[in-house]
């Protein structure tokens, strides 16, 4: 079992990290038309084939992407100031439960389009992950009813 500092450490560097990742992102999503188009030219002709398709699958996945790194850095403050079953947790969970539909259902329509096996994976992983994040904002709906509960027994 991991001791308070190196738990501590733990979470600082997650928050680093879920920095990284809105800034890189917010970053790709900007340069995301010039880097389909270089791939496009010189590794995987299939994009330059489906170019529009591409780019709208990847905004809009990259948009809901970004929101789903937010949420967690939100989360991630909760975490730091010692008060995770909120409300507020609940909402950032359902949301990115959201995130991850959207991105399921907008990588499926892609791959009716334009079928890839990496594709298939992300449809996979993301529905995994959407529901994954609901049954967790149902977990953390409860520990908030309860934590309501006692704090009003105190």
């Amino acid at each position: 079992m991991m001791g308070k500092r190196s738990e501590g450490k733990m979470v600082l560097v997650t928050r680093w990290i879920l920095n990284f990742m809105l800034v890189s992102g917010v970053l790709v999503f900007v340069s995301l038309p010039f880097l389909l188009q270089y791939a496009g030219d010189h590794y995987a002709p299939i994009i330059k084939e489906h170019y529009v398709l591409y780019l709208i699958v990847y905004l809009i996945s990259g948009v809901m992407g970004i929101i789903i790194v937010y949420c967690l850095r939100k989360m991630i403050g909760t975490v730091i100031r010692r008060n995770c079953f909120v409300d507020e947790n609940v909402r950032e969970l359902n949301i990115m439960g959201i995130s991850g539909c959207v991105i399921t259902v907008t990588f499926l329509i892609k791959e009716i389009l334009a079928w890839t096996a990496a594709g298939i994976v992300i449809v996979i992983v993301f529905f995994i992950a959407a529901l994954f994040s609901f049954v967790l904002a149902g977990v953390f709906a409860e520990a908030v009813r309860y934590k309501k509960e006692n704090d009003l027994t105190i």
